[in-house]
């Protein structure tokens, strides 16, 4: 094997799928949460991606609000759980205890002018609930994180509305929070308050991403069907202490740092090679920098042609399938380094070379 075909094979076992083709792997997810959302009449999720452009990318969930007073009762700073799929069991809690949602603001519409919120007005869709979660909640919830909100990390902007029977008997108070949204728009626990949180979208090692349809869908059993395992989990602060740091920085540095990691993981550096898998890593912009966030995952799947993941069963460590097949090793690379053929009049090779 000539040093440009090893080198091509080194490659093919680490950059792609970029972090971008994972982001735009989640926007298709989250666009088929919203057609969802309009079918579902109970609960009715909108989006769910991390990458929501305005950071708003989460779930409306309609209450019982007439049932109980957590709803009724709610303001800024108080968290919020339920665990019926109408949340009408909503009860507060203390931040520290797990729980689902983090209030920033309540909103009265009944001070808005206009008909729509008056007596006996109809119980707005949800993409009217949604236009209003963009409208209010997004600016509360940078208010309330005095500016440090991370639109493509684990948290998203989401609203509670009093449900069709709290609307009824007058209810027009809404209230806006924060939640950690799944890929697909399911909501996933949080300990502590957002503004005490890293909100780096960063899952722990060893989890694995599952996949529909070859795009990445909500965390599940590594012996289940899955598009990538999270091989490691990169702190960039150390290494840039200063400002944001390039992309071509942090690929630089992350070559190497998650390779590195990713080798320990796995147990034997010819592991990713072997199994035919690619290591791919996460990279930050700006906006998630400039709110704090510092951890980017190192994960490792399989990219099909024309974009996209196999499906993979079984962790990464251990004996796995792709799309049902156990991977064929490519043939060892030969001990050394070949150099090709020099053309006529180059310099001659340095010594020792052969």
């Amino acid at each position: 094997m000539d040093a440009m075909a090893e080198e091509n094979e080194q490659q093919s076992t680490r950059r792609p799928p970029s972090a971008k083709l994972t982001r735009r792997a989640l926007i298709l997810v989250a666009a088929g949460a919203v057609l969802a959302a309009v079918a579902t009449a109970v609960v009715a999720g909108f989006g769910g991606s991390g990458d929501d452009s305005a950071g708003t990318g989460g779930a409306l969930f309609t209450t019982g609000a007439v049932a109980g007073e957590a709803f009724g009762t709610a303001v800024g700073g108080d968290c919020l759980t339920w665990s019926a799929i109408d949340a009408s069991d909503l009860a507060k809690v203390d931040c520290e205890q797990t729980h689902l949602f983090e209030v920033v603001q309540d909103i009265d519409l009944s001070v808005f002018p206009g008909a729509e919120w008056g007596p006996g007005s109809r119980f707005p869709s949800v993409l009217r609930f949604t236009e209003l979660r963009d409208e209010h909640c997004a600016p509360a919830a940078m208010d309330y994180l005095q500016g440090r909100f991370d639109p493509h990390g684990k948290f998203s902007v989401g609203l509670i509305n009093p449900g069709e029977a709290g609307w009824d008997a007058g209810e027009r108070t809404l209230r806006c929070g924060l939640q950690f949204s799944s890929t697909t728009g399911n909501l996933l626990p949080i300990e502590g308050r957002v503004a005490d949180q890293d909100q780096s979208r960063a899952w722990e090692v060893g989890t694995c991403i599952g996949i529909n349809n070859g795009v990445p869908a909500d965390p599940v059993e590594c012996s289940q069907p899955h598009a990538f395992e999270v091989a490691a989990v990169v702190d960039l602060s150390p290494q840039f202490p200063g400002g944001v740091p390039s992309m071509a920085d942090q690929d630089k540095f992350l070559e190497s740092t998650c390779t590195e990691s990713t080798n320990a993981y796995l147990g034997d550096p010819e592991a990713l090679r072997d199994k035919t898998l690619t290591l791919f890593w996460d990279n930050l912009d700006f906006d998630s920098w400039l709110a704090g966030s510092r951890r980017v995952n190192c994960s490792v799947g399989k990219q099909v042609e024309g974009g996209g993941f196999a499906s993979i069963t079984g962790s990464a460590k251990g004996d796995i399938l792709i799309d049902g097949q156990p991977p064929v090793a490519p043939p060892p690379v030969p001990e050394g380094r070949s150099l090709p053929t020099p053309l006529p009049g180059a310099a001659p090779l340095p010594n020792g070379a052969r």
